[in-house]
């Protein structure tokens, strides 16, 4: 694993150099030409509040590399979905708007998501979180932004997961999921431990209905047009306060080194959970597990400079 320290307004974080995308459109790399920033540069970051947004493509490993996030460190994780869910069961105003608005069939206009959001968003103060299905498009984005900045609570981070088109394309077919929670398997990397059945519940698991190439590649061209100028206006100049990282890799358990180095570094105040730290301790004291850890942290902090130009337009 690489990483690049140079001045500028975000972070590039790039192992090997992946498979060209499959999409005729403007890839996520070339529209975010950038290098990594000098980690260290976050002391310029006075409230060290991780509000944090995820974006990748379809099957890029979002949901598992959150779960991650919130089970080792002390960080609420918000579903756009949960919420309007909630809003409507306990019968709020803009509950009873997005119930209606539902009803006739019609998609929720950005004003009323941006409701939705931020009733949750104001109440949590200097809490860390990430937001999870909002926004997506630039239109959200920028009603998002404007929220936050006048509550004096800007976004801190947007991750940009950057896994090539053929290698997700690849990993559909082995894809499973429990309904029910959302949890995600897979049969190349990460399987369960009885084929076909939940680790947790016991229950079966089942395939989603568009993990197939056709309806796949149409998500992928739908999530260049959307995501792309999105992930552009978050690099812009004017979002000062907000860092803009890309990672690189092939699977969740590539990436995961990357993002937890990056959020540890640039939030250095954000407290583990006492189950994780309980485990750490336990596992350094086994020398192998020990010597393990060592490598994988060897792993994520070295390796040889890249040259700038790879990153360049």
């Amino acid at each position: 694993m690489t990483f690049l320290f140079a001045r500028a307004p975000s972070i590039r974080i790039a192992p090997t150099p992946t498979a060209r995308s499959i999409s005729h459109s403007v890839s996520l790399s070339k529209a975010l030409p950038f290098y990594l920033n000098n980690l260290r540069s976050t002391e310029q970051n006075d409230g060290k509040v991780l509000r944090m947004l995820m974006f990748g493509k379809p099957g890029a490993g979002k949901g598992t590399l959150s779960a991650r996030l919130v089970k080792k460190y002390d960080i609420l994780s918000l579903s756009t979905g949960d919420l309007l869910r909630q809003h409507i069961a306990e019968r709020t105003e803009v509950g009873r708007q997005a119930e209606e608005i539902v009803a006739q069939g019609n998609l929720l206009p950005d004003d009323v998501m941006l409701k939705v959001v931020a009733s949750k968003l104001e109440s949590l103060n200097n809490r860390h979180w990430i937001l999870d299905g909002f926004p997506r498009t630039l239109g959200q984005g920028k009603l998002l932004d404007t929220h936050l900045k006048i509550q004096n609570a800007p976004l801190s981070l947007v991750v940009n997961l950057d896994v090539a088109d053929n290698v997700i394309l690849s990993r559909i077919s082995d894809r499973w999921v429990h309904l029910p929670s959302g949890r995600v398997y897979n049969m190349s990397y990460n399987r369960p431990k009885v084929d076909g059945f939940d680790d947790e519940t016991g229950e079966p698991l089942t395939r989603r209905p568009d993990d197939n190439p056709e309806i796949f590649s149409r998500r992928l061209k739908q999530f260049y047009d959307s995501t792309s100028p999105l992930l552009a206006y978050y690099a812009s100049p004017i979002n000062k306060s907000t860092r803009l990282v890309t990672l690189q890799g092939e699977t969740s358990d590539e990436i995961w080194p990357q993002l937890d180095t990056v959020v540890r570094r640039s939030f250095p105040g954000i407290r583990e959970r006492a189950s994780t730290i309980a485990q750490r301790r336990y596992s350094l004291s086994d020398p192998f597990a020990m010597e393990q850890e060592k490598r994988a942290i060897k792993r994520a902090g070295a390796g040889d400079r890249p040259n700038p130009s790879n990153f360049l337009n």
